[in-house]
């Protein structure tokens, strides 16, 4: 059977890979490498490269405070030889800046206007905390779901991720999120230019 890897960092960032692994490769089986946190991928880097030389191994991890992209891979990979079909992939800042690039399809999904949603969602210095605030202004169930309760130490609601899972699985479009994001735009391509490691 025809198969790739896909190592992420969370549940929310594994259904946005899949959901773009189906977009621009197509029905295909996806093999999940997942453990909370970018810890246990950067740990797992020499590992993962040693999968491609065979397999497609498509890594999808988050920026977050690091200066720049191109940094952030280079301390990642330090002495590692990135083999063809290891597909290193950076959203910036955050996977929820990806989601939000969709703005036509999120602001529907939260039943707010788009003009709430950030144009330029890379610039965000924290994508998450910008969402949850724009969900304070849903009058939809989903806002309990993404929005911490009064006096909650936690940064997201209790249904944070299973709400936004079913978003990318149902609704989000990367292909049109990609025209605000520049980031998704080029992880996208990169899937497209890869798939004939696996089609042929």
């Amino acid at each position: 059977m025809t198969f790739l890897y896909l190592a992420t960092e969370d549940a929310l960032s594994e259904a946005v890979g899949k959901k773009m692994i189906e977009a621009e490769i197509g029905n295909i089986a996806v093999q999940p490498l997942r453990r909370n946190g970018s810890g246990y991928l950067k740990s797992k880097m020499r590992d993962f490269a040693e999968i491609s030389a065979r397999n497609v191994v498509f890594l999808l991890t988050d920026l977050d405070n690091v200066n720049c992209a191109p940094q952030m891979k280079k301390d990642w990979f330090q002495a590692i030889v990135q083999p063809d079909k290891f597909l290193f992939r950076i959203a910036v800042r955050e996977t929820e800046s990806w989601l939000m690039a969709d703005r036509a399809h999120f602001s529907d999904f939260l039943g707010v206007t788009q003009n709430l949603l950030p144009r330029d969602p890379e610039t965000l210095a924290d994508p998450k905390a910008a969402l949850v605030n724009i969900a304070r202004r849903s009058k939809r169930e989903i806002r309990s779901d993404l929005v911490p309760g009064r006096g909650v130490r936690a940064k997201q609601g209790i249904g944070y991720n299973e709400v936004l899972c079913d978003f990318v699985e149902k609704i989000w479009d990367c292909r049109r999120a990609s025209h605000n994001s520049d980031s998704l735009r080029r992880a996208c391509q990169r899937l497209a230019e890869i798939a004939h490691h696996i089609t042929n």
